[in-house]
């Protein structure tokens, strides 16, 4: 069979992307760690500043959070062997739902394999047809997934943009249901939402809310509790989601609200229902996690106190950090290609990170991603520092 004469082939055969920033040795995707998670991995043999992950507080390797997936291994086993419908429920899965309830400020919780999972979950069964789904343009793309898997009408508003989200509210019919989805924290920029305007405009328009805090979890907050309790909007919104991958430490992911629509998901949520269970193993090591973030508030405090250092230095050298308010930190490049020469540059000079380029951003609007932890020591981050200094100065982006 001729495959090119194949329509569904078409467009494989002719993805040659990857392939020519590969052939330039330059491609920074799949970089396969040979360690741990910590502020420090071992790449192609070599000791490699870690400023690509979202292991925020440094949790993957500390040994309670070790033990308290082994300790669920021993007890359970490695897998549940169903979905949580059926067969998959355990009293650790009720135990952790209870404890992430409690901790978001919420009546209940559930949980899911993955954060992905969790947002196509919940907000693919929210909505109906005739009712709306209205999200900021910026949107993580699992958010937007699950939007374009459930029946509601999906509109969205410019980023962080109250006027355009009212402008939105205000084509809606008033009697249908309404869910706006938001990050807490966006995961490239590293801006917040304006949850209290956000509330404000639901309220007026009888809509619903929904927060993703999966970069908020661990990082804002009294106790790391996330964006909804930086901003104090916890009981104004009303489902709040969050993965265990990152601050958490592990895989997974969560949503919580009151207990009716916690009940709801339970029995119409698809991704829960069609799914395996989380496996014991993460759920003991997101609950060894809980104790270390409701124990050592230093942490978090040592996270901010990294993140003002490296955002400082960057800034002094001349980087454009855009909107950022949190450890994450978008060094805005401009061309794809520079984006991939820099990012090939910094590892070849110990640093790890992440490059981000169109379609994920806007064609001209690429960007390096750099994200603190906790675990990150003064001289790391003055190391790489330096070596963002000799990096920018070649490539000509000190402004």
């Amino acid at each position: 069979m001729n495959k090119t004469a194949n329509p569904l082939l078409e467009k494989i055969i002719k993805y040659k992307d990857a392939e020519q920033v590969q052939a330039m040795n330059l491609y920074p995707y799949f970089r396969p760690i040979e360690s741990d998670q910590d502020a420090e991995v071992i790449l192609e043999g070599k000791k490699v500043l870690m400023f690509g992950s979202n292991s925020y507080l440094g949790l993957t390797s500390h040994p309670k959070v070790k033990e308290g997936a082994i300790k669920a291994i021993q007890k359970y086993g490695t897998g549940c062997g169903g979905s949580r419908f059926l067969n998959g429920t355990l009293d650790i899965h009720i135990e952790c739902e209870e404890r992430l309830a409690k901790f978001v400020n919420k009546d209940s919780a559930l949980l899911y394999a993955t954060g992905m999972q969790a947002n196509l979950g919940a907000i693919s069964a929210m909505t109906k047809r005739d009712e709306y789904i209205i999200l900021d343009k910026l949107d993580h793309a699992s958010i937007i997934d699950g939007a374009r898997l459930g029946f509601g009408r999906v509109s969205k508003f410019k980023h962080n943009d109250l006027e355009s989200l009212e402008q939105v509210l205000s084509n809606c019919n008033i009697d249908k249901g309404k869910l706006i989805v938001v990050d807490g924290v966006f995961s490239m920029e590293g801006d917040l939402a304006p949850l209290p305007g956000i509330c404000d405009l639901a309220e007026k328009y009888n809509a619903s809310v929904m927060v993703d805090e999966a970069h908020g979890i661990g990082v804002l907050g009294e106790q790391g509790k996330g964006t909804c309790a930086h901003f104090g909007v916890s009981d104004r919104v009303d489902l709040i989601m969050g993965t265990f991958s990152k601050s958490l430490a592990t895989v997974g992911g969560f949503i919580a609200g009151d207990t009716m629509t916690i009940n709801y998901l339970k029995h119409h949520s698809r991704a829960l229902i069609f799914s395996a269970s989380i496996a014991p193993a993460n759920v003991g090591a997101v609950m060894a996690a809980l104790d270390i973030l409701e124990s050592e508030p230093e942490r978090i405090a040592q996270l901010w106190d990294n993140t003002r250092r490296m955002s400082s230095g960057l800034l002094a050298l001349g980087y454009n950090l855009g909107a950022s308010e949190t450890p994450i930190l978008p060094i805005y490049i401009g061309e794809d290609l520079t984006c991939f020469k820099m990012c090939k540059m910094l590892q070849d000079e110990g640093v790890f990170v992440n490059p981000v380029v169109s379609p994920a951003v806007e064609p001209g609007q690429s960007l390096l991603r750099v994200s603190l932890m906790a675990t990150h020591t003064f001289d790391q981050i003055d190391r790489a520092l330096d070596k963002f200094n000799v990096v920018g100065k070649k490539l000509d982006l000190l402004r």
